[in-house]
């Protein structure tokens, strides 16, 4: 048996102004064939979950490719007609398809870009079941759902199964080759705008949702079910949450999918995040400081920093990782040793790299993206400082997400002002561990104040070395203020853009 196994994933933020291209899925590009195959063997992906199933289950394997970029704006096209082409060029003849997706990618050629993948997979070899993985946050469609078999995606988030999810997809699928199983597959959307802080596994609304759905799987009630939380920062008909069951039956299926979203749509005021104002942000984390010895629950370090989480400008759903509104304010209401990091402002990077270590210079900080999508350009911070460091911008995470792989910010440099340290790198990067600054000398359990680029990944790392944390909601491409951005294409009534009676 010959079973296609393949990875392409992006969340498209269509708001972003940073661009993808193709060689940005990756260090240097796509992974193809051998690559992709040495890229995922043992990995804690869904495509290295479906090599140990189709290997265990002695299939020939063909792997195309592998690739995955941050989240940013709409894919290339060119980007993603050579990916797609290379995935459908290698499905003729194949028994099967697995397929580690994201489910919310948006080309400039599609808004629908796994659907569009999926059909035309069909197209070539109508006869092979396929499996797909998803992240949470998939946008799903229609055309997604006529052209697989198996859908599961991941039950955490921040995510640490992706290789569950896969195991649990491409499990299924082989249940099906070997005879074993006829699973039937049933979604229900709601026309529910989800804010991706109130996604996370731990929040009480999605956390339930999520914890029915494992529960009708270890009763044996259905196969594989997933809260699809989907991804709102996309103008397309409808980023809105889905639940997918894969049942034993299609009308049982279905009636699982409408139970769960029945009970979803009653808390959906639970998936909904209002963000207060960014000065009132900057005072509790101030207050925060200033209570001795008492760590927030959720926190370790009574003695620890306060963390500013600067969702509206996380990399990780397509921020630039440069407004400068958290630290103005922060500066403005005297907060001092303040890490900040990382910045990424290639431009500052090659002045500092140009002055030298230890070499007072004045630049122009941040801010030098416009976000022309939502209407907005920002002044640059004029500050002048000194040059404390400069490095490669290399890491390896410790972990508990993407343990152990090597992360590269580019040239990096340690730009120091006014009681403040900010690293400045070429790339956006998620500060995945404390490597993003002890990288070039800082230790962030030093600080009063570290200003991350973050939702949600730094939580399990800099969590346990800080005292508080503070969301700060600031004008940019990622913010929880929907009231920011002009949607065109979306499906209304919509939830919480709109009052919906159901």
């Amino acid at each position: 048996m010959k079973i296609l196994i393949a990875r392409l994933n992006h969340e498209t933020n269509t708001f972003s102004p940073v661009p993808t291209r193709l060689e940005d899925f990756g260090l240097n590009g796509p992974d193809y064939d051998a690559d992709a195959y040495a890229a995922n063997k043992g990995a804690r992906t869904a495509m290295g979950a479906y090599i140990d199933l189709a290997e265990a289950f002695g299939a020939q394997i063909v792997t195309p490719l592998s690739a995955t970029a941050n989240p940013s704006g709409p894919v290339d096209g060119d980007a993603y007609r050579i990916m797609t082409h290379h995935i459908v060029d290698a499905a003729a003849g194949c028994d099967a398809v697995m397929l580690d997706l994201h489910g919310a990618m948006v080309a400039e050629s599609t808004d629908d870009g796994e659907g569009d993948l999926l059909e035309r997979l069909r197209m070539v070899c109508p006869d092979a079941p396929v499996a797909v993985a998803l992240d949470l946050h998939g946008n799903v469609t229609q055309k997604m759902i006529d052209n697989a078999d198996v859908i599961a995606g991941f039950k955490t988030y921040p995510h640490v199964d992706m290789y569950e999810a896969g195991h649990l997809a491409g499990s299924v699928l082989i249940t099906k080759l070997k005879g074993e199983a006829s699973p039937a597959l049933a979604w229900r959307q709601l026309p529910l705008m989800t804010h991706t802080l109130m996604s996370a596994t731990q929040s009480p609304a999605m956390h339930a949702a999520v914890e029915k759905a494992r529960a009708l799987e270890q009763r044996g009630e259905i196969l594989a079910g997933t809260v699809m939380a989907g991804f709102a920062l996309a103008d397309i008909p409808a980023p809105c949450l889905s639940v997918i069951i894969v049942g034993k039956d299609k009308a049982s299926a279905q009636a699982h999918a409408d139970a769960l979203a029945d009970d979803i749509w009653a808390q959906r005021e639970g998936y909904v995040y209002h963000s207060p104002p960014l000065s009132e942000s900057i005072a509790r984390a101030r207050h925060a400081h200033d209570v001795p010895g008492l760590a927030h629950p959720d926190c370790g370090a009574a003695n620890g920093p306060v963390l500013l989480l600067d969702h509206s400008d996380n990399c990780m759903s397509g921020g630039t990782c440069d407004t400068m509104d958290v630290l103005q304010e922060a500066l403005a209401q005297g907060l001092s040793n303040i890490a900040v990091g990382p910045v990424c402002d290639p431009e500052t990077v090659a002045a500092l790299f140009e002055a030298g270590e230890g070499a007072r210079v004045t630049v122009d900080l941040g801010n030098k993206r416009p976000l022309e999508s939502l209407g907005i350009v920002k002044a640059p911070l004029r500050v002048e400082g000194t040059v404390r460091r400069l490095g490669s911008g290399e890491y390896v995470i410790s972990g508990p997400t993407y343990t152990g792989m090597k992360c590269g910010m580019g040239r990096t440099a340690l730009f120091e002002f006014d009681g403040v340290q900010v690293v400045v790198t070429e790339k956006t990067q998620e500060p995945w561990d404390l490597g993003v600054f002890t990288c070039v000398g800082v230790d962030p359990s030093t600080k009063d104040y570290l200003l991350l680029k973050s939702r949600m990944y730094c939580r399990p790392v800099f969590f346990p070395i800080a005292k508080g944390y503070v969301e700060c909601d600031s004008a940019g491409v990622t913010s929880s203020n929907y009231d920011l951005f002009p949607f065109r294409k979306i499906r209304r009534p919509v939830y919480p853009l709109d009052e919906v009676s159901r």
